[in-house]
């Protein structure tokens, strides 16, 4: 109570803020809350600074019901299902309250009732060409808030009779009233009164002001509107006179050419030649070809670019074209012909058979397995899905068009976003994915070549076995490349398996030069031993741009069943170098992200959790920059796959005799023949087991060889002394081992020729592994 009050708006203005205590249950009592009335809508926070994420609470005034207790108590309900029991600190800051209350209301259900009315009149999304259906809908949407005003003008007219009749009945009483003891209380009730009748007529002069403030500002809006009307007639007026010019030139140019052919068709009889029906087809060719440029330059209207790239508009106003019916078989450029053949896309396929339902005993498999690392545990194919790591890794690229928008953005602040996304985009295809991937053997491949249909190309390869590593490298014609090299370390807990990928992602942009580094969160597996298996992803991202210094912070919060947040909820702030805010990221990494602008950013009033105060942004309306597609029907029989997985172990022809698509154990865990693939898992593991310890075998000879003339025996390899040999000295074949420049790190870089191999169908250096 002695806490000193924030200030708060007059009532008639559009948002009244301030603390108020609210009854919150028979052991605590009335506590205090921050209160915000904005839009009709009353909404509660335990702080201030946390209007910036979390609302206690939100009621509608458009139905509500506001009644006064006494003095200084007053009730909010909507029927039942909502209830507030305010206690303001005077009876005058209650009548504050009540009369933005009671203004509020009235104007909540007045736009209520005009919504009902109207219907869908204004779109604000109109399209770009609709430039004067958008200005009539502005010039509305400007009437109807000028006649709210008008209308918050008769309210606040018929709370002044309201309290004026009751100011003059409590003058007439103190007039008829004898010099008693009662003339005291009377008085303060005259001033209590005259009190109530100041504020309401101050919120009815703020209304005022208002109103005459909108009516200017529109003004002169709609000066500069019919300025620009007047400026575009007269370029319109410009326009057709050169449209004039043209067309009476070309009306020339045809005679002349009508003329010329038929003097050409009287040397003839016999009709046209066999070169003559050439260049008619040649004709007919690019007739064709330049129907596609007016589709596609729609959107390349210089104000709709204007616009795109004047605010964060641009984000939801591409539409990503690439992603067509599998059934419609589209049609395709051929960058290698000379003669620009339309070629038919290959279709995809759009199912595989279903999972078998197969028994297995857990945790007769599980109870020799705790504190053991994943990787080498020997595992049935029952806990797998029929892909590999290497395939799970080219799933990253699922929603690749948000490097295709972010290749096409001018303001890095605005790519980072972009890339923000993609980073949680990587992480929706696993929140029903419980299944194990199957582990590469060392040198197996794995290409994902899209370049017709998306424009990328990527290559994995596994590159070390134990730490099993992948390395991973995709390019795009849009102007981005994506490299990568992971490690899993993982760890079986009992109850639950941790799965810490580790390693750096790069993406690397081709025309602003901006060069972007992040890693992986922690993704965890519950539920291993007893009840129902689900993944939950956790930990923080920091997304940095090593050209300019942007970073954006990403938090993947973990799943407690106290909280009160959504489930896989993930926030981020975009930051530039300086630490300046400029954007504020918002969703879930299995459903969709969406973008803020950051206005103003400003220290919370009260200190959090921590002891720390938290940052409160201002931003402006969300907006969505990501959201996952749908599961292909009939998904949950087919391992929870997305359409780009059911693709992704689809035979092709051409690839290399190490590609997971040939790896046999995996095959036949696709058909549903899985005792035959755990026989061949257990065959390749084998074969891979034998592999590794003719190499170490290879790299002792040679350690001998050089320090003295000992030959080693067969069996030498498996004494303990001679644990400290470096045996793997495998070298990968399509990737190098070097530094990387930007974060030091040793990894694994494509060095380039696999699509050249094939090209030429030379695979004479790949190992035999399958």
């Amino acid at each position: 109570m002695s806490e000193p009050k924030a200030p708060t708006p007059t009532p008639a203005g559009d948002t009244y803020k301030g603390w108020v205590f609210k009854w919150t249950n028979y052991i605590k009592g009335y506590q205090r809350r921050w209160f915000v009335l904005s839009n009709g809508l009353l909404s509660y926070y335990r702080t201030q600074a946390e209007m910036g994420h979390t609302c206690r609470g939100t009621i509608n005034l458009a139905t509500a019901t506001i009644t006064v207790d006494d003095a200084c108590n007053f009730m909010i309900t909507n029927g039942g299902a909502q209830t507030y029991h305010l206690k303001a600190s005077c009876e005058v800051e209650r009548q504050k309250w009540i009369t933005a209350l009671e203004l509020a209301k009235a104007k909540a259900a007045r736009m209520q009732a005009e919504s009902d009315d109207s219907g869908d009149d204004f779109s604000p999304s109109a399209a770009p060409g609709q430039g004067a259906g958008s200005q009539n809908a502005e010039f509305q949407s400007a009437m109807r808030m000028l006649g709210s005003k008008v209308e918050d003008l008769s309210t606040c007219n018929d709370l002044i009779s309201k309290h004026g009749s009751a100011l003059q009945r409590s003058l007439s009483e103190l007039d008829n009233l004898t010099l008693t003891g009662e003339a005291g209380e009377k008085i303060r009730q005259v001033t209590e009164r005259a009190t109530l009748f100041r504020i309401t007529s101050n919120a009815m002069i703020n209304a005022c002001r208002d109103f005459l403030s909108m009516a200017q500002t529109h003004s002169k809006r709609w000066q500069k509107a019919l300025q620009a009307e007047r400026e575009q007639r007269v370029r319109l007026e410009e326009t057709l006179e050169q449209l004039a010019k043209q067309h009476n030139h070309l009306e020339r140019a045809f005679r002349g050419a009508a003329q010329a052919n038929a003097s050409a068709d009287s040397k003839s009889i016999s009709g046209p030649g066999k070169g003559e029906v050439s260049d008619d087809d040649d004709n007919e060719f690019f007739d064709a070809m330049e129907e596609a440029p007016e589709f596609i330059t729609v959107p390349a209207d210089p104000q709709f670019h204007k616009r795109s790239s004047s605010n964060v508009s641009s984000f939801n106003s591409e539409i990503c074209q690439d992603d067509q019916s599998l059934n419609e078989e589209p049609l395709a450029m051929n960058q290698e012909s000379p003669s620009q053949e339309l070629v038919p896309l290959k279709k995809r396929r759009t199912r595989i058979p279903d999972k078998p339902n197969y028994s297995l005993n857990l945790w007769s498999i599980m109870k020799n397995c705790i504190g053991k690392e994943l990787s080498k545990i020997p595992m049935p194919v029952n806990f797998n899905e029929p892909i590999s790591m290497l395939q799970r890794l080219s799933e990253d690229l699922e929603y690749h068009e948000l490097l295709d928008k972010a290749a096409k953005s001018h303001n890095s602040l605005e790519q980072m976003c972009y890339v923000a996304a993609f980073c949680v985009s990587a992480y929706s295809t696993t929140v029903y994915r419980t299944g194990k991937p199957f582990n590469p053997l060392l040198g197996e491949t794995y290409e994902l070549d899209r370049q017709r249909e998306s424009g990328y190309r990527s290559l994995c390869e596994q590159v070390s076995h134990h730490p099993p590593a992948a390395a991973h490298h995709a390019i795009s014609d849009r102007g981005w490349t994506l490299r990568q090299e992971i490690t899993v370390a993982s760890k079986f807990r009992g109850k639950y398996l941790s799965i810490m990928p580790l390693g750096t992602i790069h993406a690397i942009f081709e025309k602003s030069n901006n060069h972007y580094t992040w890693k992986k969160v922690t993704t965890t597996v519950h539920n291993i031993i007893v009840g129902k298996l689900w993944i939950d992803q956790s930990g923080e991202i920091d997304v940095v741009n090593h050209t300019t210094g942007d970073r954006c912070h990403l938090k993947f919060a973990p799943y407690s069943y106290f909280s009160r947040d959504v489930a896989r909820k993930v926030t981020g702030v975009v930051m530039d170098k300086t630490g300046k805010a400029h954007y504020v990221l918002s969703g879930t990494w299995d459903e969709k992200m969406e973008f803020s602008r950051v206005m103003q950013s400003s220290r919370g009033g009260e200190n959090g959790t921590e002891g720390r105060q938290k940052t409160v942004y201002q931003t402006l309306k969300a907006k969505e920059l990501w959201r996952r597609n749908p599961l292909p029907d009939g998904a949950e029989t087919m391992y929870y796959f997305t359409a780009l997985a059911l693709t992704l172990n689809e035979p092709e022809d051409g690839v290399a005799p190490t590609d997971s698509r040939l790896r046999p154990d995996q095959r036949l865990m696709e058909d549903g023949r899985w005792d035959e693939a755990n026989a061949e898992k257990q065959r390749l593991e084998e074969k891979q087991r034998t592999a590794r310890r003719e190499r170490e075998r290879e790299a002792l000879n040679q350690r001998s060889s050089s320090t003295s003339e000992e030959a080693v025996d067969e069996d030498s390899v498996t004494d303990p002394s001679l644990k400290s040999v470096p045996h793997e000295n495998y070298k990968a074949r399509w990737f190098e081992h070097t530094e990387d420049k930007i974060t030091g790190e040793a990894v694994h870089v494509y060095k380039g020729g696999y699509w050249e191999a094939k090209d030429q169908g030379k695979w004479d250096d790949c190992p035999d592994i399958f």
